[in-house]
């Protein structure tokens, strides 16, 4: 199934009264000039919100194309939400990699947090929006996960209203820590902090403490801040399967 993205279908819209919809310059092109689609050929849109849209081309103007809406299909939201908040890692390819696999695997929302150990302090928010677009097209999912500002370590903790039913910190060092696989419970709305290439710094694990983020482990292994992410991504989805 072709999946293409278009977020001005909004949920009080139908394919009864909003019965166009264009594309823009990216989209249109990949469809008339890479796909090379014409008029009367259809696909499946999502407009990140949990709807697929079944459309048919109107006009294959490859700098502006347009469809008819026909039919509209809800998907099933996960049977829970997590929000993985993880630090930039100093080479952008991994955290890009980390984006599309956790989309691709089951996530809510991700924020990236800049950490006292933090090599890269700078991120490109437009890109990782692209990036997560595509994994959930790829994928096929009708739900776009939630991309927030980066923030700092600090500023996170102290935020109110950032925190779930469930709240992980997970680190390296030597202390008292529980296995992740052991505290997760299904249907719940999960926190999970992942740090940077240096892990976070004892000051900061001890404020997440204070703030009620519960020390985990995630194996055995030291594990690369991308990894790490993506296993604790999979650990909350084989727990809701």
């Amino acid at each position: 199934m072709q999946l293409f993205f278009n977020p001005n279908i909004s949920d009080s819209d139908s394919y009864r009264n909003a019965t166009e919809v264009t594309f823009d310059k990216e989209e249109s092109r990949h469809i008339i000039k890479v796909l090379r689609m014409k008029e009367g050929d259809s696909f499946k849109i999502t407009n990140g919100n949990g709807a697929f849209f079944d459309a048919e081309i109107l006009s294959a103007n490859p700098k502006a194309c347009v469809v008819k809406i026909i039919s509209e299909q809800k998907q099933e939201p996960l049977p829970y939400q997590l929000h993985l908040v993880v630090a930039p890692t100093k080479l952008n390819d991994r955290y890009e990699w980390f984006l599309e696999k956790a989309t691709e695997i089951g996530v809510s929302e991700i924020t990236p947090i800049i950490c006292d150990h933090s090599e890269r302090k700078v991120i490109k928010p437009e890109r990782y929006e692209k990036i997560i677009q595509s994994a959930m097209k790829q994928s096929l999912k009708a739900f776009l996960p939630i991309l927030n500002e980066a923030i700092s370590f600090k500023d996170f903790i102290n935020s109110e209203n950032q925190f779930e039913d469930l709240k992980f910190i997970a680190h390296c060092e030597a202390t008292d820590r529980k296995s992740l696989k052991s505290v997760l419970l299904p249907h719940k709305k999960v926190t999970i902090l992942i740090g940077p290439e240096g892990d976070f710094s004892t000051d900061e694990i001890e404020l997440a403490k204070k703030a009620g983020f519960v020390p985990v482990t995630l194996g055995e292994s030291r594990l690369r801040t991308e990894t790490a992410a993506i296993v604790a991504c999979h650990s909350v989805a084989f727990v809701n399967e």
